[in-house]
């Protein structure tokens, strides 16, 4: 077979192409760490590879995410925390505030510095977040939520819940609305009502003695003063007229009286057709309360019916207060729990991110000690071709011709 001096050279400049794009890419893999270079190195571990990588950037989204809502469930509950000290001082004023040596005068200095809790509080609901954000305004956080107005407070944000995506299938709540927060105050059962008559008798709540029997139903107590003082209880539920009374009795200053379930008393000195209320519970504002309270405290209580009053707005604002401060409590309770829950998802994160690097690991990472071998050994049949094709090259006729 003859074979030309052309041939020689393309099959030569071919083969040492081919080694030395072998050499490269070796050369490659040692200097970036890594087996896979291009896709077509192994189309397989590639595409799994991209999955991991997929999956892992996702992996650090989510700590970014719970790392922004534990900014905002932190600064959240510094502001509740600091509601809760507020609250605990009003129920010291509200306790002080019910001596009965103090003055009017005195009782108007309390007032004063409750005055200046409701602005604190007021600050305190209008709090903002590390980036401007009204945290108790829910979805409107660029709007101030609360203004103060005649009745204690109004509410200009919403009712919406902001969550946050902190894992796969795990949203939480970074903020508290303002309505769920300090508006949205329940009294945990049933108020009473005092009545507007002419004597100085005074009702409690009532509690729940029996809750099978509970109805959920409004009353009314009509007092009868005569030789001997009776009662008459209506369910103005059921009978709004009052036709015919559920319960009567013979009236004993503080003594238990029960109906439907409930149990109460009644003090002081009633009036004849004095009325007192049993009202089902509904819901009052933080605000609302500290405002009644300081209206109460800022009255002048110049007879009997204005001591009795007093006393009974003093009882309803301590049972507020505490049901505020409950809310508060549990509200804060809600946010540790959140916090826990993000310190674990965090730990679990960390973890997934473990396994993702020793995926990554496995299908990427080269093996050093076999790519180096293989480059030792690419780097001498280069240099061996190289060499040969110096001599197959200069082989010519014309060195035997003399």
């Amino acid at each position: 077979m003859r074979i030309s001096t052309n041939t020689i050279f393309d099959k030569g400049v071919a083969r040492m192409g081919e080694l030395q794009t072998d050499l490269a890419k070796t050369q490659q893999q040692v200097s970036t760490g890594r087996r896979i270079t291009s896709p077509s190195d192994d189309p397989v571990a590639s595409a799994r590879a991209l999955e991991v990588s997929q999956a892992k950037e996702v992996n650090a989204k989510f700590a970014i995410n719970r790392r922004n809502s534990r900014d905002s469930l932190v600064a959240s509950e510094g502001a509740l925390q600091n509601v809760t000290s507020l609250l605990q001082d009003v129920k010291t004023l509200v306790v002080a505030a019910g001596n009965g040596v103090l003055e009017d005068t005195q009782r108007k200095y309390i007032a004063t510095e409750l005055k200046g809790r409701f602005d604190e509080l007021l600050g305190l609901a209008n709090s903002r977040d590390g980036v401007g954000a009204y945290i108790f305004a829910g979805y409107q956080s660029a709007t101030q939520p609360f203004s103060a107005s005649s009745t204690g407070a109004t509410y200009a944000g919403d009712q919406g819940q902001r969550l946050m995506q902190v894992a796969s299938g795990r949203q939480i709540e970074i903020a508290e609305n303002g309505y769920e927060a300090f508006e949205k105050i329940s009294s945990k059962g049933v108020f009473t009502g005092f009545s507007v008559g002419t004597g100085t008798g005074t009702i409690s709540s009532a509690v729940v003695d029996d809750a099978r029997l509970v109805t959920g139903h409004s009353y009314d107590i009509e007092m009868t003063v005569g030789g001997t003082t009776t009662y008459e209880i209506f369910d103005i539920t059921n009978d709004p007229t009052k036709t015919t009374p559920i319960a009567t009795g013979t009236y004993s200053s503080g003594g238990q009286i029960s109906v439907d379930g409930l149990k109460f008393s009644i003090s002081g000195a009633p009036a004849n057709g004095d009325i007192f209320t049993i009202r089902p519970n509904g819901n009052q504002s933080v605000f609302t309360t500290l405002k009644n309270l300081i209206t109460a405290l800022e009255a002048p209580t110049s007879s009997a019916i204005d001591k009795a009053k007093l006393g009974y707005e003093l009882g309803l604002a301590n049972t507020n207060v505490d049901n505020a401060l409950d809310h508060v409590l549990t509200t804060r309770a809600a946010i540790g729990s959140s916090l826990k829950e993000i310190e674990s998802l965090d730990n679990m994160g960390d973890d997934l991110n473990i396994q993702y690097e020793s995926a990554l690991s496995d299908l990427q990472d080269l093996d050093y000690v076999q790519a180096i071998t293989n480059l030792t050994k690419q780097q001498t049949v280069l240099q061996a071709a190289q060499q040969s094709f110096v001599k197959v090259s200069g082989l010519t006729l014309f060195n035997f011709l003399q």
